[in-house]
């Protein structure tokens, strides 16, 4: 067994669990999700003492959806789970974190290191006596890992884990053994905030970058800006705001970008993806002879199907921990410092305007009656005219995801979706927690829309919003199953259908009552622009589940020519 510090030692003696939990409420959480389970609960006890709240979810899975969701919106996030059949339930969840880039701190809870040292036959454990063979399983999706096993290393390590999540916006995995809980470490710690800063770039290295950067940007005839995931995961949209707004460039988002940019700005002109772009951005983009390419995560999702016609002859990428302007790169350079820089020095740039996103609804699709189904071509814009400043925009893997696509957002506008990962089921988890983490920063609206299919992977979840008292708005499409699976393979497959639940049914099931909850359904646009035109709807201050009937063959244009983009790749040989 590790040996205790001496407590005569320390300044200022204070758990490892208590430690723990103060360095988290330092970095900004204050919300944390998880599971209890015998190796985690005295650890548990610790939690409203350090200023936390314990949320306490259906299962691990959810957990860690709704951490990541947490993430997005406060900064980073944590989850407790249990030793083994916890943690593992959860590993879905926090790869998809790793794939995204959000900051999850996961903290396992663990049989003690006296009967990890013994080899036990504990329960939760393969009984083999191999206590490390979970660790290594999340040892590939966490940028950093902190097993508490020794009291005189276990603040640095806390201290190191914490950083890294921050620093790389990517999980941590941090164990903590049964007897390791109550060990002493030296509080004094405690006064110094964990150094969350990144290094500045080296200056000479920087100013050069900078300086090659300026020189093809003067000399481009209409460049643009085009902004992703990683400006968002990487804390640089101020400095990308200022390019934006002080250079006036068209400017662009990818689908995993969406919600990266003041989207009221006039030289907003909307979404890119290839083939899934928005009207005329397509062309706009590809025209161009240079474009600033922030934050990119060119997956196949997020580029409709590799349908990119971009070439990095006339892309400059700008990344967390390098540069690539055309076919040179230049590593270790962080685009933030290089971003300030450009702004300061730039200048007057040649600008071609572009297209302006709107919320018109074309007129084919413009009735408004009893009769008329509700199709994605009418929803997505009605949408963007009904959301309001501020609000937070989850949506789920599938239609909703590529819908929101033809959606321009008020200004501050924050939208979740899980492009690259794509675990059907995440997004209603992830309203759990984005609720949360905007019922602690003043009640923005969180506002979910998810396919029933995915929906029935995690509804459980809508329980913990109620027994939380959150609030927030939920669509759920119901259009008979997994439509974008459809779209890929199977559209009349059994396998692509569902069972049809009572939808609405389950919210007095889950304990919602007229006090705390209102449902609606809803089979037309007449129903829905009536919804829309709600105030009460709209503002109300309770949880509002709404059953949304849509075509079981309808689908946003996006998503069609994705899905047939990665129907060809699956089939080739």
């Amino acid at each position: 067994m590790a040996s205790d510090i001496r407590t005569s030692e320390l300044q200022n003696p204070i758990d490892v669990a208590e430690y723990l939990f103060r360095r988290l409420h330092e970095v900004g959480i204050r919300g944390v999700h998880g599971v209890p389970g015998d190796y985690n609960l005295v650890a548990l006890d610790y939690i409203p003492k350090c200023g936390l709240n314990w949320v306490g979810n259906v299962n691990e899975l959810n957990a860690g959806y709704a951490a990541d969701g947490y993430a997005r919106v406060k900064g980073i996030s944590a989850v407790v789970t249990t030793f083994g059949v916890g943690e593992l339930s959860l590993l879905n969840a926090i790869a998809g974190g790793y794939s995204e880039f959000v900051p999850i701190v996961h903290i396992v809870g663990t049989p003690s290191t006296l009967s990890q040292k013994d080899g036990m036959l504990l329960h939760h454990t393969l009984g083999n006596g191999n206590f490390e063979v979970f660790s290594e399983m999340s040892k590939n999706i966490s940028c950093a890992m902190a097993k508490l096993n020794d009291p005189h290393e276990a603040a640095t390590l806390i201290d190191n884990a914490i950083r890294e999540c921050w620093v790389q916006s990517r999980p941590v995995y941090i164990t903590l053994p049964t007897d390791m809980v109550q060990k002493k470490v030296e509080g004094e710690r405690l006064k110094t905030p964990i150094d969350l800063h990144h290094p500045p770039n080296e200056a000479e290295k920087e100013d050069y970058v900078v300086d090659v950067v300026l020189k093809y940007l003067h000399a481009a005839k209409n460049p643009i800006i085009l902004v992703d995931a990683c400006a968002q995961r990487h804390r640089v949209l101020d400095e990308v705001h200022e390019l934006i707004e002080k250079s006036n460039l068209p400017t662009f988002v990818a689908p995993m970008g969406k919600g990266a940019v003041n989207e009221t700005l006039p030289n907003y002109g909307g979404v890119y993806a290839g083939d899934g772009s928005n009207e005329g951005v397509r062309e706009r983009v590809e025209s161009s002879d240079l474009i600033l390419s922030i934050g990119a995560i060119k997956s196949d999702f997020n580029t409709a199907g590799f349908t990119y016609r971009i070439g990095q002859l006339s892309t400059i990428d700008f990344h967390s921990n390098y540069i690539r302007v055309k076919y040179s790169e230049y590593p270790g350079v962080r685009m933030q410092g290089v971003l300030k820089k450009i702004v300061g020095k730039m200048g007057k740039l040649s600008v071609q305007p572009g297209p302006k996103a709107t919320n018109d609804i074309a007129t084919e699709h413009k009735k408004i009656s009893t009769d008329q189904v509700i199709t994605h071509d009418w929803l997505w814009s009605r949408v963007g005219q009904w959301l309001r400043p501020k609000d937070i925009v989850i949506t789920e893997t599938g239609t909703a995801n590529f819908g929101i696509w033809e959606t321009k957002f008020p200004e501050d506008v924050l939208a979740l979706s899980q492009v690259l990962w794509g675990s059907i089921g995440y997004s209603v988890g992830a309203c759990q927690g984005a609720a949360l983490a905007a019922k602690e920063a003043g009640n923005r609206r969180t506002i979910l829309f998810v396919g029933d299919g995915s929906f029935e992977l995690t509804a459980q979840e809508v329980s913990t919003m109620i027994r939380q008292n959150l609030k927030p708005i939920i669509f759920v499409i119901c259009n008979e199953g997994y439509t974008i699976e459809r779209y890929i393979h199977g559209m009349e497959a059994a396998y692509n259908d569902i069972s049809e639940w009572k939808y609405k049914d389950l919210i007095p099931a889950f304990g919602g009552t007229p006090r705390n909850s209102k449902t609606y359904q809803i089979k037309n646009t007449q129903e829905a622009e009536d919804l829309f035109n709600d105030e009460a709807f709209a503002t109300a201050e309770v949880l509002r589940f709404v059953e949304l009937y849509m075509p079981k063959e309808d689908a946003p244009k996006a998503l069609k020519l994705t899905a047939e983009a990665s129907a060809r790749t699956n089939a080739k040989q």
